[in-house]
């Protein structure tokens, strides 16, 4: 009788048990991390800026402390890469024998010169009863040259577009692609052009910082990562023009941070853990496309992406969801591992909103790795994204800290190589 009541209490502990053994997770050491990486000094860390910078640093320098190595092949944690910035020095753009003014054009190209005239593509037209976005998206994964002529009926949305688009853009690969010219003008017939375009280009060096716990698998890789770039300075609102970028996406490196040195702490883990800061996020998810290029996608067993944990999620406390939960079995593991415990994985609330291919997840997804974000911000309700009220005051701390917490039990046969989840089917992804 008395063993059969000791198997009772065991077994009455044991979800509890699995709770406290992520109790090296702790919330000072959560609060000090994302605060420093939330801080005004920052200065929202916006890519290529001095701010994006200083973020990097104090993460290499966290990966470091915690006692990680570095890549393999490489020599420190920082995983530098150059991209190009174009900016138009010369523009002559004649339709017909008219030169056309400024506004009137818009284009985007990776190469420094570009001249038509004899060899010119045929122009595309989008017309006064076309869909200007889908005519202008369709012309945009054309694998070719394109002129696209637009009825000034959609000059509204074209001078919307032309304001992005004539900023300076980077590009990762100079001289390469394809070149497109948008033109609003009435026209529906094009006799003769004669294009002229120059840019004046200027390297740019970015960094993702990444580290690695070496596994007894040395090819198996589970990778934990956020992003660390912000969008920087923003027009003053009651003179705060500093967009911290707390919970987007601070909350997610601090939950990468913390993890690593939970990892460290146990034992050699069976596959190798990969901890990655990603940049550029907020610009077209750069960091990601170069990291992935950098491994064999199929040596990749998952990927926990973490974005914007830091406020309780439409599903109660210590609850976060999973996007693109229906393209692996990725989720449908991590809620078994969590099963009895205080914290609960959610599939996507909010399909609308295309959650799965706006974070750094979806590059290794179209690769086949099971790579799903990790969420818990009510996204259509939240009106501090992208504004400089997403500061560490907003966020719940226990809510983040105990996700970090769910995050690492939901990993732990993953890491111990006792769970894979099924690959993402290619043809499945955008």
């Amino acid at each position: 009788m008395i063993r059969k009541k000791s198997l009772t209490l065991c077994l009455a502990l044991l979800p509890f048990t699995a709770v406290f053994a992520q109790k090296d997770i702790q919330q000072k050491d959560v609060e000090r991390i994302i605060r420093t990486l939330a801080a005004d000094d920052m200065m929202g860390r916006k890519t290529f800026t001095p701010g994006v910078e200083k973020a990097a640093d104090f993460i290499a320098n966290e990966f470091k402390s915690i006692g990680l190595q570095p890549l393999t092949g490489d020599t420190d944690f920082k995983q530098e890469f150059k991209m190009f910035s174009l900016k138009p020095s010369k523009a002559d753009i004649e339709i017909n024998g008219n030169r056309l003014k400024p506004e009137e054009f818009f284009f985007s190209t990776a190469h420094r010169k570009v001249e038509w005239e004899e060899k010119a593509p045929q122009p595309i037209f989008i017309g006064e009863n076309d869909d200007f976005r889908q005519g202008l998206t369709k012309a945009r994964r054309l694998e070719k040259d394109a002129l696209v002529m637009v009825h000034p009926k959609h000059q509204e949305m074209f001078n919307r577009y032309a304001q992005y688009f004539k900023q300076a853009s980077p590009v990762t690969e100079l001289g390469k692609g394809t070149t497109k010219i948008f033109v609003l003008s009435p026209l529906n017939e094009v006799a003769a052009f004669d294009i002229e375009i120059k840019n004046e280009v200027e390297e740019l060096s970015l960094a993702n910082v990444a580290g690695m716990i070496p596994g007894k698998r040395a090819n198996e890789y589970v990778v934990f990562s956020g992003h660390y770039d912000h969008i920087g300075i923003m027009p003053a609102v009651a003179g705060d023009s500093i967009a911290n970028g707390a919970d987007d996406d601070a909350s997610g490196i601090t939950a990468v941070i913390t993890l690593a040195k939970h990892f460290k702490k146990q034992a050699k883990p069976e596959r190798t853990l990969l901890f990655v800061a990603f940049t550029a996020e907020e610009i077209g998810g750069y960091g990601s496309q170069h990291f992935s290029q950098q491994l064999n996608p199929d040596e990749i067993v998952a990927m926990f992406n973490i974005e914007m944990i830091g406020k309780g999620s439409k599903f109660g406390p210590n609850s976060a969801y999973i996007t693109g939960f229906e393209k692996s079995d990725f989720g449908t593991l991590l809620q078994q591992a969590v099963k009895g415990t205080p914290y609960s994985f959610h599939p996507d609330p909010y399909p609308s909103q295309n959650l799965f291919y706006r974070s750094d997840n979806a590059t290794l997804a179209r690769l086949g790795v099971p790579a799903h974000t990790i969420s818990s911000v009510q996204i259509d309700k939240d009106k501090l994204y992208h504004s400089v009220d997403d500061e560490v005051e907003s966020l719940d701390m226990a809510h983040m800290t105990n996700m970090i917490k769910a995050i690492a039990l939901g990993a732990k046969d993953f890491v111990q190589g006792k769970k894979t989840p099924k690959r993402v089917d290619k043809t499945q992804v955008q």
